[in-house]
């Protein structure tokens, strides 16, 4: 939000999308155990999840309900996309894809999209992909991985950027429903030395913040791979009716891991606790906010609150602006959020002295002075 108006996620986590322990999905529920590695369960770990329960859940979802309340009237066992599909095979089709078009490539499968999907089935589409296609590889597919091998659809999701969509003279209102995969796009699914590869990078990056640098790299295997522009907390104290008490809005620095990943998340003025549901640019349209996944990292064994997370408003960053979130803008997220699933190493210091791109050392203000 503009100045004054500082954005908080509500981490919704009851039938929420968690990428952590004891996760829920929207389509099943599985017990932690069957979740190891940020993985997902074999088909024949679902075999005990019964169809009324599936419809019950199904009842809750509050996305694409034309799409679910068509997928009830069919009775079919598995969604399989956000509108209800003209033909589906049950045995392998997703996304209204018949089997005969499912193509076996260098990747063990390339998999085409027959219609237009919009952000707002997005997540949906991916967590049927998954669940359809990790019984047919020889490891545990995951929706980082299906993405990662679909380096391009990362592209195009950093590209929705309101501001990016502006330069180009389009006004998107509704980022639900800006359209991110096009009909005649095809994803691949990557084959077990790709998923090797994939997984041993995630094993080795790092979520990097120099707080007084206003600076987040992803480290990947010691190499930085992107340095973006953040914003972080502000030298003050302030009263928060969201924490009932008086805080200090500094970024905390400190060493851990991200815990909670919210694909869906709620805004919350901190100050007074009111919801809201819009927002107005640096360019003073108003639009609806967007949706796009907040992170939750640990420092040092403590729960901060000092999310990761996309503003509308980039002019704020580069400066010590938020409640203590970690500010990025809205491009920026979505590749963030495909670089640092849970167990992601977070490091977030105060490091005044730095080496710019000329080699010349600086020392930076301190802003928390």
């Amino acid at each position: 939000m503009h100045t004054g108006l500082l954005t908080f996620a509500v981490m919704k986590w009851e039938i929420g999308r968690r990428k952590g322990s004891g996760a829920q999905f929207p389509h099943f529920r599985f017990p932690t155990s069957s979740l190891e590695n940020g993985g997902l369960p074999k088909a024949s770990k679902v075999q005990m999840y019964n169809r009324w329960e599936f419809f019950s859940h199904i009842l809750d979802m509050k996305s694409c309900q034309s799409f679910y309340l068509g997928l009830l009237m069919s009775l079919l066992v598995f969604p399989l996309s956000c509108r209800q599909p003209e033909v589906i095979n049950t045995e392998i089709g997703a996304f209204n894809i018949p089997v005969d078009s499912v193509i076996r490539t260098t990747h063990l499968y390339s998999i085409p999209i027959t219609y237009d999907v919009s952000i707002d089935c997005y997540f949906d589409l991916l967590d049927t992909l998954v669940h359809r296609y990790d019984s047919l590889v020889p490891y545990t597919l995951d929706e980082y991985l299906l993405v990662r091998a679909n380096p391009w659809l990362i592209d195009s999701l950093v590209a929705s950027d309101y501001y990016t969509q502006m330069e180009r003279g389009n006004f998107v209102y509704d980022q639900l429903a800006y359209i991110i995969l096009h009909k005649g796009d095809s994803l691949l699914v990557p084959d077990t030395l790709e998923a090797q590869q994939i997984r041993s990078r995630q094993a080795n990056t790092i979520i990097d913040v120099n707080i007084p640098e206003y600076k987040l790299s992803i480290i990947e295997e010691d190499t930085i791979r992107y340095t973006f522009l953040v914003r972080v907390g502000r030298n003050e104290r302030k009263y928060l009716k969201m924490a009932g008490r008086e805080v200090s809005l500094k970024t905390t620095p400190g060493e851990g891991e991200i815990i909670r990943v919210e694909e869906n998340p709620s805004f919350i003025n901190p100050s007074d606790g009111k919801y809201y549901k819009v927002t107005r640019r640096d360019d003073g349209k108003v639009t609806k906010m967007p949706r796009i996944p907040w992170i939750e990292p640990e420092l040092n064994g403590h729960r901060y609150g000092h999310l990761i997370h996309p503003t509308t408003n980039p002019e704020t960053l580069g400066k010590a602006y938020s409640n203590g979130c970690v500010g990025v803008a809205e491009g920026a997220a979505w590749r963030i959020y495909y670089y640092a699933p849970v167990g992601t190493k977070v490091v977030f210091r105060y490091d005044l002295m730095v080496v710019n791109e000329q080699g010349d050392t600086l020392r930076l203000k301190d802003i928390y002075r």
